[in-house]
């Protein structure tokens, strides 16, 4: 028995055994929990079924094509911030498990093998979960858009039962065609009346994707143990994943205050101070590029940039702006009153700071010369005339003495100015520049 093999199995094990839990969990609490609990557990379930799916579809196609298991089995990756964001996404794709289902190549691959029961009962499973993906994309084609009749009610406007279908759309013959669906040319919508028994079985096949992927997975698990653990199932390893957070939906997914349906002044005042620094924020693009001289150019970006962070901005008020103003009273107003002076400082700053690293040559000479080595010298602010040809900086002494030339001298550049010929260079070391 493969050293590896006996890993990769244990961790599949692994696996089934925590996708079977989630389950199980998701069942003792379905009437006690609350709302975003359940929903917390479903995910988890949803997406522990995956990475059950996935890595038993893995280790199934290594073992038919006799290449050693891969050193680490596929695991969904749990977010480590806006698990509310990750969780929407594992309930709306049903945690990847149709985009993990095994294909027709694997399929066929399958039943290329050399047949044996174990093996058999892997393509069965493969074969049922096919039908389920298949019940899944094609359900929503059994329903059309019709008129309902004359004087119908609404009982039988709801269900369906009294009317006539609705023109489909030139082009597109098939009433489940999405383009009809999308733009229906009726007034209801309903499940086709040739086409009962099909959705019927199909929406059948679709909700039954739970309980075949756990078949699926452990008839690959049964199959694996024959051929390279000698019959012998090991013990589960560590769980890895979604796996982990079993039983611990809370702490996976916190609880997130909502919005207040009418905010006090507080309440208000923390917004506006914190919308007054994302404002600011959203300005710095634009600050810096007017000091680079860059409006003209890269106009176009500079904007982009400053709608991208207030964009952000606004979302992550979004996300935590029910959390910062659910204090009690006015310390609902102390989250306000820091952002508002961030916002000062930061609108107050932004504008020195730009001068400071887009400065002018004049700017420049006079904060790397004039203020440090030029200071007491005849060269001084007050004894020179200064002016800039083919971006360079010539620096002339009112009472005489060599003329110094510097650059490059561009406006809005952040290159220090250096010496273009000996004269300035000896100037410059005679008084330790």
């Amino acid at each position: 028995m493969s050293g590896g093999w006996q890993r990769a199995i244990a961790e599949l094990r692994a696996q089934g055994d925590a996708a079977n839990a989630a389950a199980q969990r998701f069942d003792e609490i379905a009437n006690g929990a609350t709302r975003e609990v359940r929903e917390s557990a479903v995910a988890i379930q949803y997406v522990a079924e995956a990475d059950y799916l996935r890595s038993a579809v893995t280790l199934l196609r290594a073992h038919l094509r006799g290449r050693r298991p891969p050193r680490r089995l596929p695991a969904a990756r749990v977010w480590p911030c806006l698990r509310d964001v990750w969780k929407d996404q594992a309930l709306n794709r049903l945690g990847g498990v149709w985009r993990a289902i095994p294909g027709r190549s694997s399929l066929e691959r399958m039943r290329g093998a050399p047949a044996e029961p174990l093996l058999d009962a892997v393509i069965e499973q493969a074969e049922a979960l096919q039908a389920s993906l298949r019940g899944h994309r094609q359900r929503d084609r059994m329903y059309e858009s019709f008129i309902p009749a004359p004087g119908a009610s609404t009982v039988d406007e709801l269900v369906g039962s009294a009317g006539r279908s609705a023109p489909t759309l030139p082009g597109f013959p098939d009433p489940g065609h999405p383009l009809n669906r999308a733009f229906p040319r009726g007034r209801a919508t309903r499940v086709r009346p040739d086409r009962l028994d099909e959705f019927n079985r199909l929406a059948s096949d679709r909700f039954a994707v739970h309980q075949r992927v756990a078949a699926f997975g452990d008839a690959v698990l049964a199959l694996l143990v024959e051929h390279h653990a000698d019959g012998v199932l090991p013990s589960a390893g560590r769980a890895r994943g979604v796996g982990r957070w079993v039983t611990r939906e809370q702490a996976l997914v916190p609880h997130r205050p909502a919005w207040p349906a009418r905010p006090n002044v507080f309440q208000i005042a923390t917004l506006a101070g914190l919308g007054w620094l994302v404002l600011v924020c959203s300005a710095l693009p634009l600050t810096f590029g007017k000091s680079a001289h860059l409006l003209a150019s890269h106009g176009a970006m500079l904007l982009l940039g400053a709608g991208a962070i207030a964009v952000l901005g606004i979302g992550i008020v979004y996300r935590f702006g029910p959390k910062l103003i659910q204090a009690p009273g006015a310390r609902a107003v102390v989250p306000g009153v820091v952002a508002a002076f961030f916002a000062l400082l930061i609108g107050q700053w932004q504008g020195p700071v730009a001068d400071h690293f887009f400065a002018g040559p004049y700017d420049r000479f006079e904060r790397e010369y004039v203020d440090d080595c030029l200071a007491a010298s005849p060269y001084r602010r007050d004894a020179v005339q200064a002016r800039v040809e083919d971006r360079v900086l010539i620096v002339t002494p009112v009472g005489g003495g060599t003329t110094l030339r510097l650059g490059p001298a561009e406006d809005g550049g952040m290159h220090p100015l250096r010496p273009v010929d000996r004269a300035t260079r000896v100037v410059l070391a005679q008084y330790g520049c």
